[in-house]
């Protein structure tokens, strides 16, 4: 048996109303979400009703079942959203202690550097960065033209993350965003466009995978994970209700 809320089944907030963005925000979920200055925005459902809920009550569920199969004994799996999205912040914790994650924002390996946000392109629209390690930090300062630039030499030199960040918002400032795309496609610079659901579906890379699919009123993810290294994802999902009946009839006769 499982279950999902959002506060879980004890503690003071147990029994109070709450949503997605609430839960995000107590976990610790939330802090990091945006630049030092503006505040914390985060997609809606994504990080907490979706990856701390959904996500980890599927997880819970399927550990269930296979403890049954083993065992003969059933057990009640409980999921709290707040819980959840703690829990996912657990690779970015443990970079506290090499002193790469700072309580105060914009500080850390992360949510700092120059080659780890998001820049605003001349057509309105955004390119995405993010070249961690050494090798695609040079792929992108090439592609850039900065590969000689000796400002950009010390990739993890922390002071230096706020005026370089100045500089390449100046740079991206100037091109458009697919002109940028362009300019790093096939490369290693770790340089992404950020699309909306429907340009996505039109990307050669999406749109090879199956992505996302045409379904009956808009766009539909297509499922995932993959098995047996399926190339393409099934069809759309069949228009809404269509089991219904079906599915009422068998928990109608399911066991209690």
């Amino acid at each position: 048996y499982g279950r999902m809320t959002g506060w879980g089944q004890a503690g003071p907030r147990a029994a109070q109303a709450g949503h997605d963005l609430n839960y995000i925000a107590l976990s610790g979920a939330l802090w990091y979400a945006s630049p030092p200055g503006d505040a914390p925005l985060t997609p809606p459902t994504l990080v907490g009703d979706i990856g701390g809920g959904a996500l980890y009550l599927v997880a819970g569920m399927l550990a269930g079942l296979l403890r049954a199969q083993g065992t003969g004994t059933g057990t009640v799996v409980d999921a709290a959203i707040v819980d959840g999205s703690a829990h996912m912040m657990a690779l970015l914790m443990s970079m506290a202690p090499q002193g790469a994650l700072s309580m105060t924002r914009g500080q850390s390996l992360l949510d700092g550097p120059h080659w780890c946000r998001t820049y605003a392109c001349a057509c309105g629209g955004f390119v995405a960065v993010q070249c961690l390690e050494p090798k695609f930090y040079a792929a992108f300062l090439d592609g850039m033209g900065l590969a000689d630039d000796p400002d950009f030499a010390t990739q993890f030199d922390a002071a230096r993350w706020p005026r370089l960040t100045a500089r390449l918002a100046g740079l991206f400032a100037e091109r458009a965003r697919d002109d940028w795309a362009a300019r790093f496609a096939g490369t290693d610079a770790c340089v992404a466009p950020v699309l909306t659901p429907e340009e996505a579906a039109r990307d050669p890379h999406l749109a090879a995978r199956g992505t996302w699919l045409a379904g009956e009123d808009a766009l539909q993810p297509a499922p995932a994970p993959r098995f047996d290294g399926a190339a393409r994802a099934p069809g759309p999902a069949p228009a809404r209700g269509e089991h219904g009946a079906q599915i009422r009839a068998w928990l109608a006769g399911a066991p209690g």
